[in-house]
């Protein structure tokens, strides 16, 4: 191979960047009694192609560090190139030494309407508000970022939050409800605000704990382990004595109430009496899963 060929793909593989996510973008149209099916299927195409193609950070993941997630849309209605939907986003986090994959994000937003033409660009640009098709997607794109780093290290999901506010403050001004404060208190306004408040630090610190020094430790020493996932949930006292009920607990809650379950419900024992207390009071709404815990 003649040099300055080989020194030209030296340099273009040393400056791209392998993709963050590996992201399967589903879209379910059967509720809407529409003859052209065309549109749904060049529709979630296109949407698979933003997601996975889009370099998100300027950091370089490996094909195995690419974070597994899904984004589940279900079209309600559709008319002139109107949609109204709603989105399933959902990731997970491998776990040290296994096999396992731990859920990190499961939320379902019913706010998410769109305009879209079939065999549109879909591109991001940062810097503007183009479509609320992508801004939707751009932002959950960032949050299963920030939430996977957070996991990895204290605070470490803060950069991808930050960009995650900046795609919802330029959203608003299109007008589609989910960005605004006045849209209720469980949108995505309210999940990106309580994400980077100083008041919920606290939970942040617990997806950390939860996995590094719970999680990733059962391989190692499942007894360990266990000890590590009850004092993280342990630790979430400290946004329970201040926010009662917050909404980033209930996010945490419905990724991770079936794997606390699992966890607690075999293996190693453990005295779990004073878990099963707080959980009650943390989770009222799965306290038929805390019943299980021996």
């Amino acid at each position: 191979m003649p040099k300055i060929i080989a020194c030209f793909l030296l340099l273009f593989i040393g400056t791209t960047h392998a993709q963050e996510l590996k992201c399967a973008v589903q879209v379910n149209f059967t509720q809407v009694n529409q003859t052209n099916q065309q549109i749904f299927k060049t529709l979630e195409r296109s949407l698979n192609e933003l997601v996975n193609k889009t370099e998100w950070t300027d950091q370089n993941f490996k094909s195995k560090e690419r974070i597994e997630c899904s984004m589940f849309i279900t079209v309600s209605a559709y008319s002139n190139d109107q949609f109204s939907a709603t989105i399933q986003v959902q990731s997970s986090r491998p776990v040290f030494n296994s096999t396992y994959s731990s859920p990190v994000f499961n939320f379902n937003d019913k706010d998410f309407s769109f305009k879209y033409v079939e065999f549109e660009n879909l591109l991001f640009n940062p810097n503007s508000f183009d479509s609320n098709l992508v801004s939707v997607l751009a932002y959950y794109s960032y949050i299963i970022l920030g939430m996977d780093a957070d996991t990895f290290a204290p605070s470490g999901g803060t950069k991808y939050y930050t960009k995650a506010q900046e795609v919802a403050s330029l959203a608003q001004q299109g007008g589609f409800k989910g960005w605004s404060q006045s849209d209720g208190n469980q949108n995505r306004f309210v999940l990106i605000n309580d994400l980077l408040s100083t008041t919920y630090a606290p939970l942040r610190d617990v997806y950390y704990s939860y996995h590094y020094n719970g999680l990733d430790k059962m391989s190692e020493d499942p007894k360990v382990g266990k000890e590590g996932v009850k004092a993280a949930i342990l630790s979430l006292e400290k946004v329970y004595n201040v926010r009662p009920n917050a909404f980033v607990t209930r996010v945490f809650f419905d990724a991770k109430a079936e794997e606390i379950q699992s966890v607690f419900s075999g293996g190693p024992q453990i005295n779990n009496a004073d878990l099963i207390d707080k959980l009650n009071r943390y989770s009222v709404i799965n306290s038929a899963k805390w019943t299980s815990i021996k």
